[in-house]
């Protein structure tokens, strides 16, 4: 499976929840994982939509690759980091701080695009992982970045709605460009993908 780009229907649509974890699921969570360590460009997330799927999986790995908690790490993150890259089934932000940073951010699905986005700088995640296992913490830094725009993915958001006009303006030209491959390579591809 591809990373689909801008132009792509499964990018501006909202996800299903995932009902059980299935056969189907435990194969769109390895698909998932191997586009992202397979990305030209590095990224840290990758959601279900992203690689045409409309179902309510992500997948997260913001840890390098000893897997290892920044000193000062969140609950969230001292839970979830050793198991990076981990899938979430059913991700969902139920509370966020009132404190706010703005980041640059880009996304796999918008290559060349990137912008300023202002977003909590703490959250608390319920989620699922493959096992079955439900929990619910709280994520900071570049987890917690990483988990509300992948969710944004998953509710038919792109971080794109979310930076300001002169940089949406500036990014045009390459939104659109992508629109039109991408439109180009849904006309070549075979009618049962």
């Amino acid at each position: 499976m591809r990373i689909v780009v801008n132009g792509h229907p499964a990018l501006r649509a909202i996800s299903a929840p995932v009902t059980e974890i299935s056969k189907d699921e435990m194969q769109l969570a390895d698909e998932l994982k191997r586009s992202l360590e397979e990305s030209e460009i590095q990224g840290v997330g990758l959601a279900a939509p992203q690689i045409g799927v409309n179902k309510r999986m992500i997948v997260i790995k913001t840890t390098g690759d000893d897997g290892r908690s920044r000193p000062g790490a969140l609950p969230g993150e001292l839970i979830l980091d050793p198991l990076m890259p981990v899938v979430l089934v059913n991700p969902e932000i139920v509370a966020s701080s009132e404190e706010t940073s703005t980041v640059e951010e880009g996304c796999l699905s918008l290559p060349g695009v990137n912008g300023h986005v202002t977003r909590p700088v703490s959250v608390t995640l319920h989620a699922t992982l493959m096992d079955g296992q439900e929990l619910t913490a709280e994520c900071g830094g570049l987890l917690a970045r990483c988990l509300q725009h992948e969710i944004d993915h998953l509710d038919g958001k792109l971080f794109f709605d979310k930076i300001p006009a002169d940089e949406q303006k500036a990014a045009m030209p390459q939104m659109k460009k992508l629109s039109k491959r991408e439109a180009g390579l849904r006309r070549i591809q075979p009618k049962h993908q």
